[in-house]
């Protein structure tokens, strides 16, 4: 009786939410290396050749002004600056877009093709709200997602418990844990989606789980609940953890200008020797707003841990730090939450395992819709 209606209640789930699932797996596997592609795509203008040994290189002021030489009617919101020799320093100018210089000659570069990053920004679209845009709809594709998902999780876990067989035997697992020669398009679309379902539920479940503090707030609040966390005044974000609160600045004498850049990146890197990647965002001129500086530690556990720093721009003093370690356990909890959700957390064989679970989810969606089909409309005797 209870397997009955847990065979029904996969079945309810799978055909009500399955469009949308099929959706967030096919994106979600692209997703997996949205980074690395994206890079991948437009290495013409990321990477640059190695200098000479002693080669100078240019400050950042220098940079800026070759930049706005190029491209004058465009202003860069953050400066992305790579510890690699072969990295160009990138200046973004959009969600989409970034242009790229060389550190040592001075010239910008575009990549010859946005359309990766374009592609990968719509992915992200259908991915979180199926492709609805506005401030009204885009709520509601949350809402669906989310639901979705939830879906997802139910048919990951009744799936799991049907999937046991009766007798645990050899003779009666290996059928159902690896593909095998079927005589009829019936007993193939089982076969796939016994074994596809028994090797991807596992990940599935963690993907799953880890996408509700994302898509509804009462998961977010679940987590400070466990932890014990008190909740922020605004509650806790969808998404992720909140940015750490802004620094204060001394509003200077009239007309005192902001420190160099060059002379925050050099204090930042001297603070954390490891670092791997820093985003600086800079005030606008005169601007009595703290200078912010983003760091990617390549030490840092989690390994998707950032690090922000703030100062003062006027006279360049460290005015804030903020890390892992500065978080209180229900945002330490979704630092966590958010890059298992991709897989990032434990670098690129997780999240190709979570793209291959993702690809997974798609064959369960066909072959569940196939399964159904015959159950309801498939005639007494097989065709096959």
């Amino acid at each position: 009786m209870f397997r009955t209606a847990l065979f029904w209640l996969h079945l309810a789930a799978g055909l009500i939410a399955g469009l949308v699932i099929a959706l967030l797996c096919a994106t979600g596997a692209v997703l997996a290396f949205e980074k690395e592609l994206i890079a991948w795509a437009e290495r013409d203008a990321r990477r640059i050749s190695a200098p000479p040994a002693g080669a100078a290189r240019l400050t950042l002021g220098e940079m800026q002004a070759a930049f706005r030489a190029a491209q004058p009617a465009t202003r860069p919101i953050p400066i992305v600056v790579q510890n690699d020799p072969h990295a160009a320093v990138g200046f973004v100018t959009s969600a989409t877009a970034a242009h790229y210089v060389d550190p040592h000659t001075g010239a910008v570069r575009a990549p010859a093709s946005f359309a990766m990053s374009r592609f990968m920004h719509t992915t992200v679209e259908l991915h979180r709200f199926i492709g609805l845009s506005g401030s009204e709809s885009r709520p509601r594709g949350k809402w669906v997602t989310g639901v979705a998902n939830l879906a997802f999780f139910i048919l990951a876990v009744t799936g799991l418990w049907l999937w046991m067989p009766r007798t645990w035997s050899w003779r009666a697992v290996r059928p159902a844990i690896w593909f095998r020669q079927n005589n009829t398009s019936k007993a193939r679309d089982f076969n796939w989606h016994n074994t596809i379902g028994f090797w991807c539920a596992p990940v599935l479940i963690v993907l799953t789980l880890t996408a509700m503090p994302i898509s509804f707030r009462w998961a977010g609040e679940l987590i400070y609940t466990i932890t014990g966390t008190p909740l922020p005044a605004t509650g806790p974000q969808s998404g992720g953890s909140p940015p750490p609160p802004v620094a204060s600045v001394l509003a200077p004498a009239s007309g005192a200008p902001h420190v160099a850049p060059d002379a925050l990146l050099a204090h930042a890197q001297r603070l954390i020797p490891t670092w791997q990647t820093i985003t600086l965002r800079l005030p606008a001129s005169g601007a009595v707003q703290p200078a912010t500086l983003i760091v990617r530690d390549r030490a840092a556990r989690p390994r998707t841990a950032l690090i922000t720093l703030q100062y003062d721009p006027f006279t360049g003093g460290l005015l804030r730090r903020d890390g892992y370690e500065q978080l209180n356990a229900a945002r330490q909890v979704r630092a966590w939450n958010r890059f298992l959700h991709t897989g990032e957390v434990f670098g690129w064989w997780a999240q190709a395992l979570a793209g291959l679970a993702c690809v997974g989810g798609c064959f369960l969606v066909c072959t569940g819709f196939a399964l159904s089909w015959r159950r309801f409309f498939g005639r007494a005797k097989s065709e096959d």
